[in-house]
């Protein structure tokens, strides 16, 4: 049986954000090697992680303004190959600023993936198939987070963590040559074209930022991105060292169990997600908005129980079902925003939103967890973040019962 060929993109597309993701984790998981050897205190830790989301979201916006003007196939193969090499060249780090430049580096090169690979899934799959074929690709993003933290921690633990980064960065840039024969390019809105509702290929930055202010439904929901990734990046780069500390796990088993139940749990609920959010879009414009809101509210008392509990059962629980509703949000991260976003900007759109959830969220959720944990405790800091949860379902709430209807219309 041969798959249609939009699908095989979504395929082909996952390997790649596979490896996005399995670079970035990988240095979480080997935080105990770089404290011990570079001597660094929970404060640089916590650097090293908002230093690649720093760069990553402050060149976001104009990463998606250059996708939407340039070939989007060219912009993920060559960020591919960029982000691998900077990945390998990770290993050559002496002291905190090598580490330092190396991931802020890697975060400039994998800035234009998401803009371009969710722009190009747009053209090839519409509203009725959108939010499945995002979910699905989500799901790379949960197998690549655990295999940069598994395999990074035991690579680590045998053979030095340099060679972590070797390896993931070698099989990148194996993969980007690869497909470069087999991937595509879309004409520009063309599952929008056949529905009847693309009016022109390219906009101005300045009419999408008119565009953007004037329309409350997607400020809102980058304001629910940057709450959900806040959480998210606390949990993943603090969750190694916290079982690292707390139940005494080796590199390799703590970056394991940080990662594996709640990916697993997430690669659930994003196809999960992306159902009921194609299935309740077709009854309401807020529907994938709604969807995205039970998925903030109902993971935010499992994120509270993660940094409480004494149990390792208990932990493990709490780690599957926040993934699980995790998911449920995450397969509509880009689907619900290019819901009120004409096909012509969504590439920026997307990059807007990578800017203002990695900025705001991710570039400073592990300084302020690690300035935390040194004021407090490391328990005390990762249950807090369930606040931040709460906040972001409020503002998704609020854009689909008060405003969805009439920026879908547009």
């Amino acid at each position: 049986m041969t798959f249609p060929y939009k699908w095989q993109v979504v395929a082909m597309l996952w390997w790649i954000a596979f490896f996005n993701y399995a670079d970035r984790q990988a240095i979480f998981s080997v935080f105990p090697l770089l404290e011990k050897e570079m001597h660094l205190s929970p404060v640089e830790l916590g650097l090293l992680g908002s230093s690649f989301a720093w760069t990553y979201g402050l060149a976001a916006p104009l990463a998606g303004n250059i996708i939407d003007r340039i070939r989007r196939k060219s912009a993920i193969l060559g960020g591919l190959h960029i982000w691998s090499v900077i990945c390998m060249a990770t290993a050559l780090s002496r002291n905190f600023r090598h580490l330092l430049f190396f991931r802020a580096a890697e975060g400039l090169g994998e800035t234009f993936y998401f803009p371009a690979s969710m722009s190009l899934v747009s053209d090839y799959h519409g509203k009725a198939t959108r939010s499945r074929a995002m979910g699905f690709h989500q799901t790379s993003v949960y197998i690549g987070t655990i295999a940069g933290g598994f395999f990074a921690g035991l690579i680590g633990q045998h053979y030095g963590w340099r060679w972590s980064f070797v390896v993931f960065g070698g099989l990148g840039i194996v993969l980007g040559f690869f497909l470069q024969r087999f991937l595509v390019e879309p004409e520009r809105g063309a599952a929008d074209r056949a529905e009847g509702l693309v009016r022109e290929i390219r906009m101005p930055l300045a009419e999408f930022l008119r565009i953007i202010w004037g329309t409350p439904t997607a400020l809102l929901l980058m304001g629910a991105f940057l709450c959900s990734n806040f959480v998210a990046v606390v949990l993943l780069s603090w969750m190694p060292k916290f079982l690292y500390d707390k139940f005494h796990l080796s590199l390799a088993m703590a970056g394991f169990t940080a990662t594996i139940y709640v990916q697993l749990a997430s690669m659930c609920g994003s196809p999960l997600g992306g159902w009921m959010a194609d299935r309740l879009r077709a009854r309401t414009p807020g529907g994938r908005i709604f969807v995205q809101a039970l998925g903030l509210f109902c993971g935010a008392p499992f994120v509270a129980l993660c940094g409480q509990t004494q149990s390792a059962a208990w932990l493990i629980v709490a780690l599957a079902a926040w993934g699980l509703f995790k998911g449920i949000y995450d397969a509509n991260i880009f689907a619900s925003v290019f819901d009120v976003i004409r096909p012509e900007a969504r590439g920026t759109a997307a990059g807007f939103m990578n800017m203002v959830g990695w900025l705001g969220g991710g570039g400073t959720a592990p300084l302020v967890i690690g300035y935390i944990s040194q004021q407090s405790s490391l328990s005390f800091a990762i249950s807090l973040a369930a606040v931040v949860y709460v906040a972001g379902g409020l503002l998704l709430v609020t854009a689909a019962a008060v405003f969805a209807h009439k920026d879908a219309a547009l």
